[in-house]
């Protein structure tokens, strides 16, 4: 990313009097049976802004992307995308969901489909978009991200970072407002990470709001405007990756990332 994409992305955070916030999460606690996993999460992202959020497996970043997405109901709390809350009794969950993309460990993608058919399938029942724009609009994000000549492939027939690839482009071509992203890279070999980074660098580049679950510490120090490190349900600390991943405040952040780097993970 670069220093002008950052900065102006920099520019709309820092300015919440006069942008409103892309994502608003107040007090957001969720549990499992007696397993409070979510401890009172608080968290405004602007509009255009790339969130990371850190920590060790178990904190809570999946969980909270799964509850922006209302895939998990909340115990208590808000969450109001675009200054709507869309926690509030009898909101359309679905009507929701088609402003937020979201993209897991696993790929998801239906094995009987052909990329294409996986990639057109929602736009064409969820937004009766006409099957012959559908398939256009989807041949154009395939190119965009360097899949166009995978398009009558099934997806046994691609690499894990191409499949992943694909998932992707299955979430923009519902053309969302905000993407959640949960430890995409985490079920690829190392080799094949790379090239599903550089699509979320491309993503970050064109402006698009995402929150990025990732063990991923050099890509989340380049990529993030803003990085927040879970520990036990709660975000401990955030603010620019620069002083997160050289002078955090918290003893607990620095303890992870002591281990990280231990580890060569940085």
């Amino acid at each position: 990313m670069s220093l002008d994409q950052r900065s102006v992305r920099t520019t709309a955070a820092d300015s919440p009097d006069t942008v409103r916030p892309a994502v608003e999460i107040a007090a957001l606690r969720k549990s499992f049976d007696k397993l409070e996993v979510l401890r009172g999460i608080d968290l405004v992202v602007a509009p255009h802004e790339v969130v990371c959020l850190i920590g060790s497996s178990g904190s809570g970043k999946s969980t909270l992307l799964r509850c922006i997405n209302l895939i998990e109901p909340i115990d208590s709390g808000r969450i109001l995308i675009d200054g709507v809350d869309i926690t509030a009794p009898k909101v359309d969950v679905n009507k929701i969901r088609r402003r937020i993309g979201i993209v897991f460990q696993a790929f998801n993608l239906f094995p009987h489909m052909s990329v294409l058919d996986n990639v057109t399938l929602a736009p064409r029942k969820v937004l009766r978009t006409p099957s012959g724009r559908a398939a256009e609009e989807a041949t154009e994000l395939l190119a965009r991200f360097g899949l166009e000549d995978k398009r009558d492939e099934f997806p046994d027939r691609l690499s894990g970072g191409q499949q992943q690839r694909v998932a992707i482009v299955r979430a923009l071509a519902m053309r969302p407002d905000l993407m959640l992203l949960d430890e995409i890279t985490s079920a690829l070999d190392p080799e094949l990470v790379a090239e599903v980074l550089n699509v979320v660098r491309e993503l970050a580049g064109a402006g698009m709001t995402m929150i990025i679950a990732t063990h991923e510490m050099g890509f989340a120090r380049d990529i993030a405007d803003r990085v927040g490190f879970l520990d036990a349900g709660r975000i401990l600390e955030q603010g620019p990756p620069d002083r997160i991943f050289t002078e955090p405040t918290e003893v607990r952040t620095r303890q992870f990332l002591d281990r990280v780097i231990a580890a060569g993970r940085m």
